[in-house]
């Protein structure tokens, strides 16, 4: 009993890891990262131990003075040491338009309907309210309008992306109390690509960066980018940089 305890023992310590050999596809299907996940679920297997008390890793005098510098510049991101922005994408101004224009515009048309009513409504056969009962409403109007137009406008500028040498943030506005923000590691990432719809978004250049993640299928998406042909293949260069261990280019524009 013993000695059938023993051969069992070594057969569990023995036994070959399915992750470390986890197919690349599925008969009649590509390649589903939930394989993954699947084969994984292996509790007697050891891949590596690692020693809790182990010392971090040491990190350049370049690379923390890079840190420094990024988190001086973007106070409000959780970098972690030696952790540094390499890439700040910016959205496209075309965005604004929308806000902007109908803002103006419907202040602009409130401000002639003041400048053209008239003074002495008196003698009108409609029986029009006076010039001292609507101004005051009206100038109200005027400024809540002002500061939705402006909001509107904050909204749009806070939505913001970063890639660091780490990984990919990205925080998102939805509205004046509504804000979350999505950080994914590099190594993380499956597929950076972008696309462009109509004739507006190809002649100005801007357009939608779609990064899909391993494992959970997770889709992000940053609209309104400026360039992002650019920006994705800056993306693509440093993912696989990332993924083969070597050091994410410091210059976004690097090839």
């Amino acid at each position: 009993m013993s000695n059938k305890s023993q051969s069992d023992n070594t057969t569990e310590a023995t036994r070959p890891s399915h992750v470390t050999n986890a197919p690349q596809t599925a008969p009649g299907h590509n390649f589903d990262p939930q394989v993954r996940t699947q084969y994984a679920n292996e509790p007697k297997i050891i891949h590596a131990s690692r020693n809790p008390d182990a010392a971090n890793l040491s990190v350049s005098d370049e690379n923390q003075r890079r840190h420094l510098d990024s988190v001086k510049q973007y106070p409000h991101l959780n970098l972690s040491d030696g952790e540094f922005v390499v890439l700040d994408v910016k959205r496209h101004p075309i965005g604004l338009l929308l806000p902007v224009f109908a803002t103006g515009l419907t202040l602009l048309v409130m401000i002639i309907g003041l400048i053209l009513y008239p003074a002495d409504t008196s003698s009108s056969v409609v029986g029009l309210p006076s010039y001292e009962q609507i101004v005051l409403p009206v100038l109200l109007l005027m400024i809540l309008i002002g500061i939705g137009g402006g909001t509107a406008v904050w909204v749009y500028l806070q939505n913001q992306f970063y890639m660091t040498n780490e990984s990919v943030i990205q925080e998102i506005q939805h509205s004046l109390f509504s804000r979350h923000e999505q950080t994914v590691s590099l190594g993380s990432i499956e597929d950076a690509s972008f696309r462009k719809t109509g004739i507006l978004q190809t002649i100005l250049d801007y357009g939608t960066v779609r990064l899909s993640t391993e494992g959970e299928e997770t889709t992000y998406r940053f609209s309104y980018v400026a360039n992002p042909r650019r920006h994705v293949a800056i993306l693509n260069n440093a993912i696989e940089a990332f993924k083969n261990g070597r050091a994410v280019p410091i210059d976004p524009y690097e090839d």
